[in-house]
C-alpha cells in the first residue's frame, strides 16, 4: 500500500520548520528518520496533508561535549550515538542499549530523537534515557525550553512536547566509571522488548553506592526502578544481595498483557532481566540465581 498524498518540504533551519508547523498545524506531521513513520503513512493510519522533514538541518545533528553533560542532537542518527567515544565514556547505558536497537539499516536511518519523541513504551531508548536522568530541549515560538526525562514521558505515544514545538536537543548528565547494562527479552532477534532492563551502576570498592534503572514496556511510558535502587545503596554486588533488591523491578509498574505475554509474565521478567542487568553492569557475570526461574533461554 502507498502513502495517501501529501505535500513536502525540508526547511534547513529550526525556525523554517518551526513557522511550516504553525503554518499547517494539525495537517502537519514532523519526519525526523521516517523508522516509525513512514510504515503508519503506507498503512494509511495517518494520512497528514503536509510532512516536514528536519533531515536537511543540520543544528540538529552531532554530540558535543556540554562540560557536565553530552548535548545529543535530535537528528543525530542511532549508528552515530552507537560509535561515539563520548558517549561510550560518559553514557554507556546508551551505547548498550543501543547496539540492541533494531538492526543495522535502521539505526543509520533512524534518529535518536525521533525515536525518544515517538514515545513507543517498548522502544529500547526511553527507558535508558529515564535512567540516565537526560533532560530533553524543545524549540517553539517562544523560544527553548527543558524538560527533564521523568516529565517528558507522558502516556501511551504521548510526550510533553506542544503542537507547535520541535525537540531539538537531547542533554544526558556524564556518568563516566559507571558501568552499564541492558537485558532485553525478545523471541524473535530485533523484535520489540517484551521487558527490557537498562541498568547503570557506580561502584565503591565491592559495594553498590549507587544504581539507576530504566524499564521498557512495563507501562503506558518508560519507568523508573526506585525500589530496586534504594535498595541496592550499600549492598555488595552478590547474586544473593541484587537478587533480593530485584524482586521489587515491578512495585508501581502497570505492564499489558497481549499475544507475546500477559502482565504477570512481564512482572516477572522485569524481576529476572533486573537481576542480570545489575549484577552484569557492576561487572559480574549475572548467571542465575539457584532455584529462581528463567523466562527463556539464557
Amino acid at each position: 500500500m502507498t502513502p495517501a498524498a501529501f505535500e513536502y518540504v525540508a526547511p534547513e533551519t529550526v525556525e523554517a520548520a518551526l513557522a511550516a508547523l504553525a503554518q499547517h498545524g494539525d495537517e502537519a506531521k514532523i519526519l525526523a528518520g521516517g523508522q516509525s513513520l513512514l510504515p503508519v503513512l503506507r498503512m494509511r493510519l495517518n494520512a497528514p496533508e503536509w510532512v516536514i522533514d528536519l533531515g536537511r538541518i543540520p543544528a540538529l545533528r552531532g554530540i558535543r561535549d556540554g562540560d557536565d553533560h553530552l548535548a545529543i542532537g535530535a537528528m543525530t542518527t542511532h549508528d552515530e550515538v552507537l560509535h561515539d567515544p563520548l558517549v561510550h565514556e560518559h553514557a554507556l547505558l546508551l551505547t548498550k542499549a543501543t547496539t540492541q536497537l533494531a538492526d543495522a539499516q535502521v539505526r543509520h536511518r533512524g534518529t535518536f530523537g525521533g525515536s525518544l519523541a515517538h514515545a513507543d513504551p517498548a522502544g529500547d531508548l526511553g527507558g535508558p534515557a529515564l535512567a540516565l536522568g537526560a533532560t530533553f530541549v524543545v524549540q517553539g515560538p517562544g523560544g527553548t525550553r527543558t524538560v527533564p526525562a521523568d516529565e517528558f514521558f507522558v502516556d501511551l505515544f504521548e510526550t510533553a512536547i506542544s503542537d507547535d514545538e520541535i525537540l531539538v536537543e537531547v542533554r544526558v548528565p556524564k556518568r563516566p566509571g559507571w558501568g552499564a547494562h541492558y537485558e532485553k527479552f525478545v523471541r524473535v532477534v530485533h523484535q520489540w522488548p517484551i521487558v527490557a532492563v537498562g541498568a547503570t551502576v557506580r561502584m565503591d570498592g565491592d559495594t553498590i553506592g549507587e544504581a539507576r534503572i530504566g524499564l521498557t514496556n512495563m507501562g503506558s511510558t518508560p519507568v523508573r526502578a526506585t525500589a530496586v535502587e534504594e535498595a541496592l545503596v550499600g549492598q555488595p554486588a552478590t547474586e544473593e544481595a541484587v537478587g533480593a533488591a530485584a524482586a521489587h523491578a515491578a512495585a508501581g509498574t502497570s505492564p499489558p498483557s497481549d499475544l507475546n505475554g500477559d502482565a504477570d509474565y512481564r512482572r516477572h521478567l522485569a524481576t529476572v532481566l533486573t537481576r542480570r542487568a545489575v549484577l552484569k553492569a557492576a561487572g559480574r557475570n549475572g548467571t542465575q540465581v539457584p532455584g529462581s526461574a528463567t523466562p527463556g533461554p539464557a
